[in-house]
């Protein structure tokens, strides 16, 4: 049955096109088609179609020389090895930019490809059911990985995305049921992926062919992305936590539909548009801050989210979708601000609504308690309070759907007395750290909020003696504080001085130059950021022990490493020859 259904799904992705303009031998005897691209200056690998597969180890040259000319291969061409089951590597040369659309699917027998660190984009289906494949590095040059890139991949374990990658398409890693371990620029989210659904394009009818269950524990999102795609994180039910960075403006549809261990989510004051039924069925939701920047609430971004007590639609809001909050059944008391002109059918039907607050002072009509699209369930018409603006009651009154409302009271909540809903969460946004041209900066998300912070030296000391030796660290601690909000997350940070030589040269007013560089080392989520060195540093992490526990070598100034060590221990940051203690948090 599953293979069958493989084979339906391949036959009704679009055909891609055979022709070849040039077919080359290499020196191991293989032959390799290509077609002229760039006008004619650049070669791209194809396929000669008619029924040809590549097979075995395939090697392609970064250059080819036809006809005495000679170019350079810089495309893997749309379908190029499309259905090429017999194919087990593949060999990319530095010079291609291009993985191109479906270029690999279906290639199940490929176990390993190593995507070099010249391409910048993955196409559509590029390696769509390639259930071979293991393990996946996607290099820092790729800033785009299309929807369904890897769709299907069920062997697939562990994938490395780096911080260059600003788009994530749709459904890019559905269907991957093996997935246990995804590395992100600065996170590690692990998975329990049994199957996959798929809901977009070209196959929207085909809702719920498969149940998708995935068990994400945590998960932050690296501040390079931009947009959290369509289906994404669609039925993780493990994930408890997410941080979304402040880069972030879209969350788009069904991005993290059924994740319903979800227990708290902040969205930060980047994002304007909340996608369809983004958080349909997070069950575990217990509060959601809205931030003041949102100003449209699509079809069904909270519905089912059973777990919610109360919720504030902040006054940016101009829209609120269709079933937003429908099914929210602890839902008891919501805010609504004025800057609301729509509220959709259904939006808060289902719901056990006892405070409804509306600061809407022209109340415009909305669905009633005998309408099969109700805006408010029957009970909530019934049993509820709503409280309005002073001098507002009898327009309410006058307004079909409001009017049904039994208990209409005015000049109560935000108007009077004490507020009946839960205030918007007093807590200051964690602040970020950073070190440049010899100066610290604090800065926090929160308006008008302010860092304080400790440093302390481990370089104070007093004593007698000939010789001292200084270890030149600064232990770094802030938080964000603001009158009338609970005081942020403490965020730490290590600053420190490495060598640049291992030497010393000339002395000035009695004091040794040494010649070196201030780096800032942050721990998070198990993943270790040093930023300031340059570039080609290796930065090594090893545990108390002294074994070895992750490495990299550091691009564009910083250098990201992962590591195993449980939160709370203590990892050991070895630069050139430098070596730091630092705390995993």
């Amino acid at each position: 049955m599953k293979k069958q259904l493989f084979f339906f799904l391949m036959m009704l992705q679009p055909m891609i096109a055979n022709a070849y303009d040039v077919e080359v031998v290499n020196a191991d005897g293989f032959t390799i088609y290509y077609n002229y691209i760039n006008n004619g200056t650049e070669f791209e690998v194809t396929s000669r179609g008619n029924g040809f597969e590549y097979k075995g180890n395939v090697v392609i040259p970064d250059k080819v020389t036809y006809m005495d000319r000679t170019r350079k291969v810089t495309s893997i061409g749309d379908g190029a090895f499309y259905g090429c089951t017999s194919l087990s590597s593949i060999t990319i040369p530095n010079s291609v930019t291009r993985i191109g659309n479906s270029a690999f699917n279906g290639c199940d027998g490929l176990t390993s490809v190593t995507i070099p660190n010249s391409v910048t984009n993955i196409g559509v289906y590029a390696f769509a059911y390639c259930s071979g494949l293991t393990s996946i590095t996607i290099p820092n040059s790729v800033t785009t990985i299309e929807d369904r890139a890897f769709f299907g991949c069920s062997g697939l374990v562990c994938i490395t995305i780096p911080k260059s990658v600003t788009s994530i398409g749709n459904s890019a890693f559905l269907g991957c049921d093996g997935l246990r371990k995804v590395i992100v620029h600065d996170i590690v989210a692990w998975f329990g992926i049994e199957f996959g659904d798929f809901l977009s394009n070209p196959l929207s009818y085909a809702h719920h062919l498969y149940s998708y269950n995935a068990e994400i524990t945590d998960l932050i999102i690296p501040n390079s992305v931009t947009s959290i795609g369509n289906l994404v994180f669609y039925g993780c039910s493990g994930l408890t936590s997410i941080t979304i960075p402040n880069s972030v403006t879209r969350i788009g549809k069904s991005a993290f539909n059924g994740c319903s261990g979800l227990t708290s989510i902040t969205i930060p004051n980047s994002v304007t548009s909340i996608g369809n039924s983004a958080f349909d069925g997070c069950s575990g939701l217990t509060s959601i801050t809205i931030p003041n920047s949102v100003t449209n609430i699509e079809d069904g971004a909270f519905q089912n989210c059973s777990g919610m007590s109360s919720i504030n639609i902040p006054k940016s809001v101009t829209s609120i979708g269709k079933s937003v909050f429908q099914g929210c059944t602890n839902l008891s008391s919501i805010s609504i601000s004025n800057s609301v002109t729509n509220i959709g059918s259904r939006a808060f039907d289902n719901a056990n609504i006892l405070v409804v607050v509306s600061q809407i002072e022209n109340p415009f009509k909305i669905d009633g308690k005998a309408s099969d699209n109700r805006t408010f369930s029957q009970n909530t018409f019934s049993n509820a309070t709503l409280y309005v603006p002073k001098g507002t009651i009898e327009k309410y009154r006058e307004t079909d759907g409001w009017k049904d409302f039994f208990f209409i009271e005015e000049g109560v909540g935000p108007y009077g007395g004490d507020t009946p809903v839960t205030p918007e969460p007093k807590k200051c946004d964690k602040p970020t750290i950073s070190y440049q041209n010899g100066k610290l900066t604090f800065s926090c998300a929160t308006d008008k909020a302010t860092c304080q912070y400790s440093i302390t030296d481990t370089d104070i000391k007093s004593g007698r003696g000939n010789e001292v030796q200084l270890a030149v660290i600064y232990t770094i601690s802030v938080y964000a504080t603001k009158s009338g909000l609970e005081n942020s997350e403490t965020v730490t940070a290590t600053l420190c001085w490495i060598d640049v030589e291992p030497k010393t040269e000339g002395i000035t007013n009695t004091i040794t130059e040494v010649p070196s560089n201030a780096v800032l080392i942050q721990s998070e989520g198990r993943m270790l950021t040093v930023q300031g060195l340059d570039d080609g540093t290796q930065v090594s992490i090893y545990n108390m022990n002294g074994t070895p526990v992750g490495s990299e070598i550091s691009q564009n100034g910083q250098a990201v490493v992962a590591t195993n060590l449980p939160t709370g221990s203590v990892a050991i940051v070895k630069i050139g020859q430098k070596s730091v203690k630092v705390l995993v948090k």
